[in-house]
């Protein structure tokens, strides 16, 4: 097989990394916008402990953030033995388990970035739209939104691209099952351990890299593409 070509199951990691990484990034964005809003303004008891609780996955082995999402989701766990019980959710061992392991990994890159955004809109915009009547939700919507949106951007790209090379805390989660949780890095990893898989695997290595490389790209046409003014005036 040329380089070039693709087998069926290096297609389908590329499919699950793909559906892994929009995933986690559509599940965990109205939470990332509602965090990033409320670190941005507001203070209250045990802030800084929940800023220490939403950095922690970006320091811990995600081994580590795996096993504890393990304990709890399994289905003796404290949560996931509820999950089934009252929903017949179970997550171990799917895509699904995948999807929230990248989400849980990437979740600090995008809180952060977003949390930045909404910090850097003038307040005394959205006093404004208060004065014209709008309220609360109104003025979130029509004004904080769209001037806080290049940072969501920012965060859910840098969420995206984080979960497309999420390996840790998804094999201890999600397992390494063929068609079902083998995402690219899962087979990466798995190529390496078999006899001359180092070779084979260079080519799921640039798929890897092409498709971050694309993420990247896409959100700063798009940038480019809304704010044409802003990157005018920042050239020479």
């Amino acid at each position: 097989m040329a380089w070039w070509q693709l087998s069926e199951a290096e297609l389908e990691a590329i499919r699950l990394t793909l559906l892994v990484a929009f995933a986690a990034v559509a599940g965990s964005l109205p939470f990332g916008i509602g965090l990033g809003w409320l670190l941005a303004r507001r203070d209250f008891p045990g802030k800084t402990a929940l800023e220490t609780a939403l950095s922690l996955p970006l320091v811990l082995p995600p081994v580590v953030t795996g096993y504890l999402l393990l304990v709890s989701l399994g289905r003796n766990g404290w949560l996931g033995r509820y999950l089934e019980q009252w929903f017949g959710l179970r997550l171990i061992f799917t895509w699904k388990a995948a999807a929230l392991a990248a989400a849980v990994i990437a979740f600090p890159l995008m809180v952060r970035a977003i949390r930045l955004a909404f910090a850097a809109v003038d307040p005394r915009l959205e006093s404004t739209a208060r004065t014209l009547g709008a309220g609360p939700l109104g003025t979130f919507a029509a004004v904080t939104l769209p001037l806080a949106w290049q940072g969501i951007l920012a965060g859910s790209i840098l969420s995206f691209a984080r979960s497309l090379g999420e390996f840790g805390a998804t094999i201890m989660i999600a397992g390494n099952i063929p068609g079902e949780t083998r995402t690219i890095s899962l087979y990466i990893f798995t190529l390496i351990e078999s006899p001359g898989g180092i070779q084979e695997a260079g080519r799921m290595v640039v798929a890897s890299i092409l498709i971050a490389a694309a993420a990247m790209a896409a959100g700063e046409f798009m940038e480019r593409k809304y704010h044409p003014a802003e990157r005018r005036e920042e050239g020479p």
